[in-house]
């Protein structure tokens, strides 16, 4: 069942990327929506979460009914977690020895705690501790890119240098391989991302922790699993039954189980730590333990989390703690805007963008150029690798709206294209001392070649220029028409200069934040200001959110 699960969701994985034409499918949301801790801080910070995520829900009754089988049996991360364990056991020659519920396992209840707290506050940072986020975010930023280029280059460095002991060639054993990834898992171009070194550190760090102890994360750290343990504390049918009369306190049954959940002679079943795996029962050689379903009315003997009033208080202020830290730089409220945080088309106001963004990288995996990175403080702390345009690695594609077709929470409004097509993201800005037209007094006409808006949001002015010997020529220099401008950003990708464009697209004049929308109203255009949108664009072409600005910013 674990191997099916993670199968299946490297599966999901894999089969969610761009095709042109061609809508992502609803399954790539599939274990999103089973995730109850996502369905909690998205509703909690946001009070609105899409119908779909309600599928979490059946997890919870699952969890009353017969406790942590989501952990055991389903979740992706807790398989690689238990994987890395199991090997670590067997290839270092460990002899198996019994294992004791240790009270550092609470840590996991007092980090929920923290995250519940801060998310009723509106700050969402369940996303960064949650487990199918977390995974997700890892693989597309980190392992996915760095198996890539592994197999990619790797092959290609063999192929070049063609190694051979006489007539037996190395690529006779790469080529076969590289051909089966290029055709079957490698379905999409190359992608590389901001921070990615980091996100592989951390997710390393994470899967190497199992060699301290098995499933470390799942037992100490995961708050998905403490929200689990919660509602799994007294299971309503499926319970440890123990025959005291038959053990003989040998501790057979503690050396397998996963969550240190105390089976054995002498100690209450922590039923909240259990992860339903069936180890104890299976190692016992005097048939002392099963699990059992009963009536819910039947009580077993059960031990109580007993995380302490003290400790319970510290976690929620600590909470407390993070909103204040989080909440009072400019940018958090709404008094600046970073001009580098190019949010995709359909992100919702900042505010409700980061109370529902889970910080899974979804969005940055189907992005077809590339231009989605996770931001690193572009948005504060709160917003830490949430998605963001960065134009010189990749444009916002015009015909693609995949982004908010796949994000699961709807911090990016699943627009139909024709609408997100209208969307302003940003704002192209000509920099005359770089651009060539203008400082070098040579035709380059590249940025207006590849401005996909109707009717050419980049245009080019005939200009008479002066030449160094004295002479008059006609320059072609361009211009940007801030009415028609969307900060798609291709124009900046394609720029001939490599380092520093010499067009380049800020934050100003997005859609979503009327604060940040430059007056671009001319004096001679004052006469039709009453038709006009705020920042000069047509009424009905705004693309406004629907949202209005948490901070009463006009």
């Amino acid at each position: 069942m674990q191997i099916a699960c993670l199968a299946l969701f490297i599966l999901l994985f894999v089969n969610t990327r761009f095709r042109e034409h061609v809508e992502p499918d609803a399954s790539a949301h599939v274990f999103f929506h089973l995730d109850p801790l996502i369905l909690a801080g998205t509703f909690l910070a946001s009070y609105a979460v899409p119908a779909a995520a309600l599928l979490a829900l059946v997890t919870l009754a699952a969890t009353l009914l017969f406790g942590r089988i989501f952990c055991g049996w389903i979740c992706p991360l807790g398989t690689i977690n238990h994987f890395v364990g199991w090997l670590r056991n067997r290839v270092r020659g460990l002899p198996d020895a019994p294992a004791q519920w240790s009270p550092w396992q609470r840590t996991k209840y007092y980090l929920l705690i923290v995250l519940l707290v801060m998310a009723a506050f509106g700050i969402n940072w369940i996303g960064v501790f949650d487990p199918i986020a977390l995974l997700y975010r890892s693989l597309t930023t980190a392992v996915w890119p760095a198996l890539q280029y592994a197999v990619e280059d790797g092959s290609t460095y063999v192929y070049q240098a063609d190694p051979h002991i006489g007539p037996v060639h190395a690529t006779q054993v790469t080529e076969p391989v590289y051909r089966f990834f290029r055709d079957h898992i490698f379905l999409a171009p190359r992608q590389a991302f901001l921070g990615g070194g980091l996100l592989l550190a951390l997710f390393a760090g994470i899967v190497l922790l199992n060699l301290v102890q098995p499933r470390f994360w799942c037992r100490y750290l995961c708050p998905a699993g403490a929200l689990l343990g919660l509602f799994a504390r007294r299971p309503l049918l499926l319970r440890l039954a123990r025959r005291d009369d038959d053990c003989n306190a040998c501790g057979r049954c503690t050396i397998g189980c996963q969550g240190l959940a105390a089976p054995g002679h002498g100690n209450p079943w922590m039923a909240a730590e259990c992860f339903a795996c069936w180890n104890c029962v299976s190692t016992c050689n005097f048939q002392a333990l099963r699990f059992t379903v009963e009536p819910p009315l039947r009580k077993r003997p059960v031990a109580g989390l007993n995380l302490g009033r003290r400790a319970t208080l510290g976690a929620a202020a600590g909470g407390l703690a993070g909103l204040f830290a989080f909440r009072l730089t400019p940018q958090a409220q709404a008094r600046a805007y970073n001009p580098g945080l190019i949010r995709p088309p359909g992100a919702r106001e900042e505010h409700h963008f980061l109370q529902r963004c889970v910080h899974c990288g979804l969005c940055m995996k189907v992005c077809p150029t590339n231009g989605l990175q996770p931001t690193t403080f572009e948005a504060g702390l709160e917003g830490v690798w949430t998605p963001m345009l960065v134009p010189k690695i990749g444009f916002c594609q015009y015909e693609c709206n995949l982004c908010g077709l796949t994000c699961p929470t709807e911090a990016i409004q699943p627009l139909p294209l024709e609408e997100k097509k209208r969307v302003r993201i940003g704002l192209a800005t000509i920099d005359t001392t770089r651009c060539i037209p203008y400082a070098y007094e040579r035709n380059c006409i590249v940025c207006e070649e590849h401005c996909p808006a109707p009717g050419k949001a980049i245009y080019a002015v005939d200009t008479e220029i002066t030449t160094r010997d004295g002479r008059k020529i006609i320059v072609k220099q361009p211009h940007v028409d801030p009415n028609k401008c969307i900060g798609c950003g291709i124009c900046e990708t394609k720029c001939p200069f490599a380092d520093m464009a010499a067009i380049r697209v800020t934050s100003a004049n997005e859609s979503r934040h009327p604060g940040n929308q430059p007056i671009l109203v001319g004096i001679g255009d004052l006469e039709g200001t009453a038709q006009q949108g705020y920042g000069g664009a047509p009424a009905e072409q705004t693309g406004a959110s629907p949202y209005a600005d948490p901070y009463g910013q006009q």
